[in-house]
């Protein structure tokens, strides 16, 4: 695990926050498009859209939920995605869902300028997610973009520090985390969310910039916090947290060449190297 620092150029990330329409995936699509329109127009090289954007998340019924899904790649939301990626010469991961024959999974897609990079299914599932969809069996891999080493995770996979980790130690520099977080038990009184907290509290703990998208709304009774953020490897905000309510473009460039120098805390202290893996593996 090497300390040198590359001599690549920083990058722009954006995380579009917005609210998706359960059920009309035409219109998050839409939406998604000008938004990431946007976020091409000021710079940005790799944009990150919430969980689950193409269909809205609080399904009524299976049924439901099958005719919104699709697969990946090869469905209309993906394909869509990846054709913005590569008219725009850009990196897009959204949360979308998708449908493996009757399977459902809740998922991500990362496209680049030449097609699909690959795909991610959520390990951890919130709620009711547990009865509309199967856990992800691609374990957490990194993709290797032009860009830099990228990982995927969703939502509550963030209440688990070894997904980040994970992802970190498989030498991932950028984590993305399309999201709809929702309110935390005791979280009206305090400044910053629980959500807030876990993802810089991770970055700074495995030397990783992650840039969580979330979305805003309330969809059939159950309210999200947005509060999209990017968070650099020493747990700091780049950009955000964004309002608790608006649709909003947050906008960071990020040095992903010093995420491996960045893990060196001091002379002798290394975030990673520091693990005491004899003791708790």
């Amino acid at each position: 695990m090497s300390d040198d620092v590359s001599p690549r150029a920083p990058i722009r990330v954006a995380a579009l926050q917005f609210e998706p329409n359960v059920g009309d995936r035409s219109h998050n699509l839409a939406v998604m498009e000008r938004l990431i329109r946007q976020a091409h127009v000021s710079g940005a090289d790799l944009v990150v859209l919430p969980e689950l954007a193409d269909s809205g998340y609080v399904f009524e019924s299976a049924e439901e939920l099958a005719r919104l899904a699709a697969p990946i790649p090869g469905g209309e939301s993906a394909s869509r995605l990846c054709d913005l990626a590569a008219e725009l010469g850009i990196h897009i991961v959204s949360g979308l869902a998708e449908r493996e024959g009757d399977i459902f999974y809740n998922a991500a897609v990362l496209c680049g300028p030449s097609g699909i990079i690959g795909k991610y299914r959520k390990l951890h599932l919130w709620n009711e997610e547990n009865t509309f969809f199967l856990k992800g069996d691609l374990d957490l891999p990194v993709f290797e973009t032009p860009l830099g080493s990228i990982g995927i995770a969703i939502c509550y996979d963030g209440w688990f520090p070894e997904t980040f980790r994970a992802l970190a130690l498989a030498g991932a520099e950028l984590i993305c985390v399309p999201t709809n977080w929702v309110p935390m038990p005791g979280a009206a009184e305090r400044d910053l969310a629980m959500a807030t907290i876990l993802h810089q509290a991770a970055a700074h703990s495995n030397g990783v910039y992650i840039a969580c998208a979330d979305r805003v709304g309330t969809e059939r009774g159950q309210a999200f916090i947005g509060r999209s953020l990017i968070v650099g490897p020493q747990g700091w905000p780049c950009a955000g947290p964004a309002s608790s309510d608006q649709e909003e473009i947050l906008l960071a460039d990020v040095d992903l060449g010093n995420v491996a120098g960045s893990r060196s805390l001091n002379a002798y202290n290394h975030v990673l190297r520091d693990r005491r893996d004899d003791v708790y593996g």
